[in-house]
């Protein structure tokens, strides 16, 4: 017999408690029986003492337990109310606390709403209240219809769609139907209580899902007033002021179960651990996304964000294989690249003399110093560049139009038709009703609504806007702090990396000071960006609650402009100050550029010989990078750290010592802004995928690895860390779709400027096909190099130390600039205007070539497929026309039912029974 231990009884006590009551049935009376037996052999035993008294412990606890409920349930204690949302309290003897939650209590059950409460006793802390708060069947029906939530009413008989050419191939990444449960399409109308009959209802308690239930309750805990019938005080409504004042804890539906053990019961089905299992775990990360199983249990809204999500990850895996190929078209044409070779070359790169690129600490400089550079340079400046720019601004138009078509069928799937209008734009915020204490008559409702005075909203306005003109000014004076912290650093370490070949050789090789300045001063950027953040978003909730949006939609549109505006200045004026500023202004020797003028003496940056999109590589992938890398450890190490010891604690628990209200209430809350963030950072990504890519062809790559673990991440901390959020309904994307259009439009230009002055092809063009004599580029990096007397060089630019040959007069610097001597000396060249009208006309084609082919193909591609367009009218004309039966049946029935009962007496009722039933059916059949 094998022996109960301690850690075997635990776990056997675990699995008593979690087996149904059939399997009780039996125990007791055989672990009793057992009892006897080890009694009657006990004086011949050694050792069976302690086994006696744990078997026996064991029988009278699996005794206790089947008396017990089991806690870790979401119905009621009579296992059949469902529960449909949980508020928690401690109850501290306040007085006026009580009084809100007694009166809120008694509203909520004239509301129709049934409550059942759970003694502080009972709970784990044995401090915290639960108040288990269940919808009947009425309160429901009334709240759909005054919702409009839409339901079936008839099957739909539209064909399905044609199979797809090998579609067997697309089986690996497919979820089984035992997980999606598809459902046969319906079409749907808005539902209407006194129409039951017309709308296909099999079990009143299933009709509506728990997503949509804990809608209802949500909206009928948000309009409850916490006063006494007698008083009116609008103030005192609804269940987030209650939340804010201290008076409930928490409010939130419940998960439907553990996401790591399926439950006791396998009816219901445990729509969590199926996420969890299916699509919350990052091994499934080929796998599709159960969309419509994600709708199902979070709601729409949830729903749209992770589709897409995923929709914006399959586009990027396109852009990111054209962007890896053109990244080995680089690596490959390595050795072809005639400039490297040339600035590498001893005879001719080590023989040209560079001036000094800052004052005084900047010794003069051999060109063949910056060889590594150039090669490093070559590998994303190359001709496949311009190609990929190209097809970065063609491609943001395919992804902006398959998903409009993407979302249009969902739409319709989801009954998500004219939803806005319908529901969002009339529901005002609580806040909104609070704060504006004036009334007007509503020339569509005919009711009086609150409104805000026309001098209160300049007013706001007017604050909102300087505000934010402040907060951007300081991004910008950061922004300018770190590039004075580019050109004062930057001498410090052309003082130190001075010549490789005769300092430090092992360093100097592999680190150029434009590197070493554009690195550190990257790294320095990025963690000003984080800090920033962290106000940024108070700040914006600050001006967005001061304007006092009228309903939620508004609220979140303005708060998504606010927030999207400082992000952008934040994490994209760094990488707009390489590409477009930096090494544009810098002057000539003798006549240099200075930031704050020459008292300052901060000269402006140059370039590289090689071109500055290295830097803006460089400045790129540390942002994006980092941003991505910082993220990933907020949402997914930070809150596994915070969140282990409680879900361990919770898995050790047996349910019916640890209830499913406990469980949920100790996990995060997911706020109204959850979603916000989540799109912020992914909008965020998709700026610098498109407005920088010309420089760093790898971005996708990055960004689509990225994405893989980022829809694994969120589904992990929906389905294990969060509470269960509210559902709601979205029609779409909201104002994220007319910021991702704003940033695609902008990305073409900028793309085309990258090419034009950041990169050197155009330079490079122009001398192999006007310039060079036998067409190709050899003598192309002496071409692009001026000449300047180094004797006509001013003191206050002359370096400290000169180790250069004094053999040698002259020295080079990068531009386009007649000679020492020559009539225009030191004035532009002709050359110089050739290649500036030469990036003009580049900029010129490049953007006319992608904008027409954005338009021919926004046209060609429409924004609803055909299908779906017909579908939405089929079920339109169908609701038209059912509706129009109905009533005219219903009509007949009532005429005949009053025909037939007016020469009876009052005492032949049967008749009128039957026909009462014969009309139900003849109602619900049509």
């Amino acid at each position: 017999m094998r022996r109960i231990t301690a850690k075997a009884k635990e776990e056997t006590l675990i699995e008593l408690q979690s087996a149904s009551d059939s399997q009780f049935t039996e125990g007791p009376a055989v672990l009793t029986a057992f009892r006897i037996n080890i009694n009657s052999d006990e004086s011949r035993r050694n050792g069976v003492g302690s086994l006696l008294s744990e078997t026996a412990s064991l029988a009278e606890q699996t005794e206790t337990d089947k008396l017990q409920p089991n806690r870790d349930t979401v119905f009621f204690r009579d296992g059949v109310r469902r529960i449909d949302f949980v508020l928690s309290y401690i109850d501290d003897k306040d007085e006026r606390k009580q009084e809100r939650r007694r009166e809120f209590e008694a509203n909520l059950e004239k509301e129709g709403l049934e409550l059942e409460t759970e003694d502080k006793s009972d709970s784990k802390d044995h401090k915290t209240y639960f108040l288990k708060i269940h919808a009947p069947w009425n309160v429901l029906a009334k709240y759909a219809d005054i919702l409009k939530i839409k339901v079936p009413f008839k099957e739909s008989d539209f064909p399905h769609g044609r199979e797809v050419p090998l579609e067997f191939l697309s089986c690996p990444f497919r979820l089984p139907d035992s997980i999606i449960h598809p459902q046969p399409d319906y079409f749907t109308s808005p539902f209407d209580k006194n129409k039951v009959e017309f709308f296909l209802i099999s079990d009143k308690s299933t009709f509506f899902p728990p997503s949509t239930r804990n809608r209802i309750v949500y909206y009928i805990l948000a309009h409850c007033p916490y006063y006494s019938e007698g008083r009116k005080d609008r103030e005192k409504t609804g269940i987030k002021r209650l939340l804010s004042n201290g008076t409930y804890t928490a409010a939130f539906p419940l998960h439907d179960g553990r996401y790591w053990k399926k439950a006791r019961n396998s009816e219901p089905e445990s729509e969590r651990y199926n996420l969890y299992k299916h699509w919350a775990r990052f091994l499934c990360f080929y796998k599709e996304q159960p969309l419509n199983l994600i709708r199902k249990y979070y709601g729409e809204k949830i729903g749209i964000y992770f589709a897409w999500l995923g929709f914006y990850t399959e586009m990027l895996f396109f852009a990111a294989i054209i962007g890896l190929i053109c990244f080995t078209y680089g690596v490959l044409s390595y050795d072809d690249n005639v400039s490297s070779k040339e600035i590498c070359d001893a005879e001719v790169g080590g023989s040209i003399l560079m001036c000094p690129l800052c004052d005084k600490k900047c010794p003069f400089w051999k060109l063949n110093s910056t060889c590594l550079s150039s090669w490093q340079s070559h590998l994303f400046d190359n001709e496949g560049t311009v190609f990929f720019a190209i097809f970065m601004g063609i491609w943001v138009t395919l992804f902006l139009e398959f998903w409009k078509r993407r979302q249009a069928r969902l739409e319709y799937e989801w009954d998500l038709v004219d939803f806005e209008e319908e529901q969002q734009q009339l529901q005002i915020r609580p806040e909104f009703e609070i704060k504006c204490t004036n009334r007007r008559l509503n020339k569509i409702t005919q009711e009086m609504e609150p409104y805000l005075t026309i001098h209160s909203r300049c007013a706001r306005y007017s604050l909102s806007a300087a505000t934010v003109l402040f907060w951007i000014s300081l991004i910008v004076a950061c922004i300018i702090g770190v590039i004075a912290y580019r050109l004062a650093v930057y001498a410090a370490f052309a003082s130190i990396i001075k010549d490789p070949m005769r300092r430090i050789q092992l360093v100097g090789r592999f680190i150029t000071p434009q590197l070493a300045t554009s690195v550190t001063a990257s790294c320095i950027n990025f963690v000003i960006i984080m800090i920033l953040n962290f106000f940024y978003e108070r700040v914006a909730i600050w001006i967005t609650d001061l304007e006092i949006p009228k309903t939620h939609l508004e609220y979140e549109n303005r708060l998504t402009m606010k927030m999207f505006l400082f992000q952008f200045v934040n994490y994209y004026s760094s990488c707009f100050y390489v590409a477009f500023f930096k090494g544009k202004f810098v002057g000539y020797p003798g006549d240099y550029s200075y930031m704050f003028g020459k008292w300052s003496k901060l000269r402006n940056e140059e370039c590289d010989p090689g071109g500055c999109l290295i830097e803006l590589t460089t400045q790129l992938v540390i942002v994006m990078a980092g941003k991505q890398l910082w993220g990933n450890i907020q949402e997914a190490l930070l809150p596994l750290l915070r969140t282990w010891w409680n879900s361990r604690r919770g898995r050790h628990n047996p349910e019916n010592q640890y209830s499913r209200w406990e469980q949920d209430y100790i996990l995060l809350n997911f706020t109204q802004l959850g979603l916000f963030y989540e799109y912020l950072e992914m909008v965020i990504q998709f700026g610098f995928i498109t407005l920088f890519v010309a420089s760093f062809p790898l971005a996708p790559l990055l960004a689509l690895c990225n994405n893989i673990l980022e829809i694994r991440v969120d589904a992990w901390k929906f389905t294990t860390q969060f509470r269960r959020p509210v559902a709601s309904k979205a029609r779409n994307i909201g104002a994220w779709k007319e910021i991702l259009n704003a940033v695609a439009i902008l990305s073409v230009v900028t793309n085309a400027f990258i090419m034009a002055f950041t990169s050197d092809m155009i330079p490079r063009m122009v001398y192999l096909y006007a310039i060079s004599r036998d067409k190709s580029m050899k003598g192309y990096i002496s071409n692009s190099l001026s000449v300047y007397n180094i004797s006509q060089i001013p003191k206050t630019n002359m370096p400290e130390e000169n180790w250069y040959d004094n053999s040698t007069v002259t020295c080079r610097y990068r531009d386009y600039r007649y000679p020492p001597g020559h009539m225009r000396e030191y004035d532009h060249t002709m050359q110089f205007w050739h290649i500036l009208a030469a990036k003009m006309a580049f900029i010129i084609i490049m953007e006319h070539v992608v904008f027409v082919v954005k338009f021919f193909v926004a046209w060609l591609i429409p924004d609803v497929p055909s299908d779906v367009k017909a579908r939405i009218k089929r079920e339109r004309f169908l609701i038209q026309e059912y509706l129009h039966n109905y009533e005219v049946e219903r009509l007949k029935l009532q005429l005949s039912a009053s025909f037939i009962t007016e020469p009876h007496s009052e005492t032949t009722l049967t008749p009128d029974m039957t026909l009462t039933s014969d009309k139900l059916e003849v109602l619900s059949e049509c």
